[in-house]
């Protein structure tokens, strides 16, 4: 039988999000990410789908008949993700932007993004010393929140495309990528530290920039009302502020982001 192919899951919430505001600035500010990041995701997605979801113009979007329709059936799903009540979920740990109403939320980790690289491009006939020296690079992207024009602008660098590179659906497919030392790409802190202490990715250059969102624990008040569950977010809160002084992971990178 064959496998059937899912659209990326990981543009669904930008879709959504701009689907709702028609809007990919709304959605941008919603997200806690990037109008650009917004956009591409949605172009992703339509490229993955095969489908116009969306039709832009200068200062506007609008739906198509197919993205109206798709964007009810991505909402209905999103709403029914993490669903406390119909799930029989106790507690679940999030990745957002820290506004869950209804829920008690914990924070457990916050996130900066980093250039990180293969150790084997520090040297050769291109090392890679300072900023500037990405131009000899390629420049690895995901979908997700700070892009390279971000970061560049940050790093008071011009004359970098920005833009060029592949672009990967999935932040694990574009680390692994940047571990077999084909670009560079902004790490996302909690995905590469475990790359970074076994010594396969490295941080080229100090800056690093703050993500719009952190890692919470989050879970209905009621459900703290059980010892088990009180016991278990405790431990998980205590653990997670051991790690943060530490400077070691305090989420598994297999955390997948949830709705902000």
């Amino acid at each position: 039988m064959p496998r059937r192919r899912l659209p990326p899951l990981s543009a669904l919430p930008s879709f959504e999000a701009a689907a709702r505001h028609l809007s990919f600035s709304k959605a941008a500010a919603e997200l806690c990410v990037t109008h650009g990041a917004v956009s591409h995701a949605v172009r992703n997605l339509e490229d993955q789908l095969g489908v116009q979801l969306m039709v832009r113009a200068t200062r506007s979007v609008r739906l198509t008949p197919t993205g109206a329709s798709f964007a009810a059936e991505v909402r209905d799903a999103l709403e029914r993700l993490a669903d406390f009540t119909s799930d029989g979920i106790d507690i679940a740990i999030r990745c957002g932007g820290g506004r869950y109403p209804g829920l008690a939320a914990d924070l457990l980790m916050k996130e900066d993004h980093s250039p990180v690289c293969s150790p084997k491009l520090l040297k050769g006939r291109h090392p890679l010393r300072t900023p500037a020296n990405l131009a000899r690079h390629t420049l690895l992207h995901d979908v997700f929140t700070v892009d390279w024009a971000i970061w560049l602008r940050s790093a008071g660098i011009d004359g970098i495309d920005p833009h060029l590179g592949p672009t990967f659906l999935s932040s694990d497919h574009a680390i692994q990528a940047a571990i077999r030392g084909e670009g560079v790409v902004l790490g996302r802190s909690a995905l590469v530290a475990d790359e970074l202490a076994a010594g396969r990715l490295v941080r080229p250059f100090k800056l690093s920039l703050p993500a719009g969102f952190a890692y919470y624990v989050v879970c209905p008040p009621r459900a703290l009302k059980r010892p088990n569950v009180k016991a278990f977010r405790d431990w998980l809160v205590a653990e997670a502020s051991d790690q943060r002084a530490t400077g070691a992971p305090a989420v598994p990178s297999s955390v997948a982001p949830g709705r902000h």
